[in-house]
């Protein structure tokens, strides 16, 4: 199975369309659709048509450039694209993804940066871990040390989710062939810790607020502070101020951002969540501390930003309690909300995109 892009994208790159069809891998199915969408909420279910040759086929509309979820349903059986190239990264795969082009989620003919892969062990785990950064183009010319945005990714997702999917490498390369953001490394962690009695796939869905994510948070604050920052320190010529830092991430990744900022104020100058889980529904007493000095938060963040889809079910509630709660210690946020949208990237790659061009500045 596989989706091929139809001919029209070579020639209307705004809105092209994609086609979709299978290898005659499944001759003996009775029905075979191609799911689109990125939520429960979104999924649209297109049925698939068999020729005489037994193979499956769909088209699409048109579809504006963007990076695309899709799976498909065979006689009710989920499925990622077998011949598809670009796989989701999760923890249990289950979608696959298609680009089309013509937005800045493309590999443009840019100066780019270097993506590199750190492998450490981690004290505070005792594991031996694994992150992702991206260093800008001439890195090595530059003398000023670098500011640093550390981000982390959602729950099911891989440490690879903010690279493949969230497409930070190509976002931050064109970005800066702009001259939209300045130069900065960009980290992104596993937000899962993984260590003893923390492992998410051990915890239901009920549980998960309760139990899981204050456990985490907590485990990944431990390796923020005492592995991670000292290992991007140690390797790379970077700010070592609060001004000089900035933490971000989406849904469970944004709890992780609220935590570890609020946790350590005063190294932090910036700080976003995107449809984060908040305290509203995960309590920290460190987080709740902090917001009740609102000016101390104002005069220490740079900028602090919250982002949501108008239609999001997962951690709506969460960011509607943090912003009344901001609003009501008069802390100073920006807010984006995004309509017809729900808990997907479609919010966090524009908000990544609109928060990165505020940093550092």
């Amino acid at each position: 199975m596989k989706f091929t892009r139809c001919a029209t994208l070579l020639f209307a790159l705004s809105c092209p369309a994609f086609a979709a069809d299978t290898l005659p891998a499944a001759p003996q199915a009775k029905a075979v659709s191609v799911v689109t969408g990125a939520t429960p909420e979104s999924y649209i279910s297109h049925p698939m048509q068999r020729d005489a040759r037994g193979i499956w086929s769909w088209t699409s509309a048109p579809l504006a450039p963007d990076l695309y979820e899709y799976f498909f349903n065979v006689d009710g059986l989920r499925t990622i694209d077998p011949s598809g190239a670009m796989p989701k990264p999760q923890r249990q795969v289950n979608t696959s993804l298609i680009l089309v082009p013509g937005s800045l989620l493309d590999v443009r003919q840019v100066p780019h940066g270097e993506l590199h892969a750190l492998t450490y062990h981690s004290q505070a785990l005792n594991a031996e871990r694994q992150l992702y950064v991206w260093t800008p183009p001439g890195m090595e010319k530059m003398r000023d040390p670098l500011p640093v945005l550390y981000f982390w990714h959602g729950f099911g997702d891989s440490g690879l989710s903010a690279v493949a999917q969230g497409r930070i490498p190509q976002i931050m390369d064109n970005l800066l062939a702009e001259k939209k953001i300045v130069p900065m490394l960009v980290v992104m962690p596993d937000t899962e810790t993984d260590a003893p009695g923390i492992v998410p796939e051990d915890y239901i869905p009920a549980e998960r607020r309760k139990a899981f994510y204050p456990r985490n948070a907590a485990a990944a604050d431990r390796e923020l502070m005492q592995d991670i920052i000292p290992l991007i320190s140690q390797r790379y010529q970077v700010r070592q101020d609060a001004e000089g830092r900035a933490l971000a991430g989406l849904s469970q990744g944004g709890y992780q951002a609220l935590v570890s900022g609020m946790s350590h104020l005063d190294q932090i100058g910036w700080l976003g969540s995107f449809s984060g889980v908040t305290t509203e529904t995960v309590p920290n007493a460190a987080v709740s501390a902090q917001l009740a000095q609102g000016a101390q938060v104002n005069q220490q963040l740079k900028n602090f930003t919250l982002a949501i889809g108008e239609r999001d079910s997962v951690t709506g509630a969460d960011i509607a309690g943090l912003k009344q709660q901001l609003e009501q210690q008069s802390i100073h946020f920006d807010y984006d909300a995004y309509p017809q949208l729900g808990h997907e990237m479609a919010v966090w790659r524009p908000a990544y995109i609109k928060f990165v061009q505020k940093l550092f500045r």
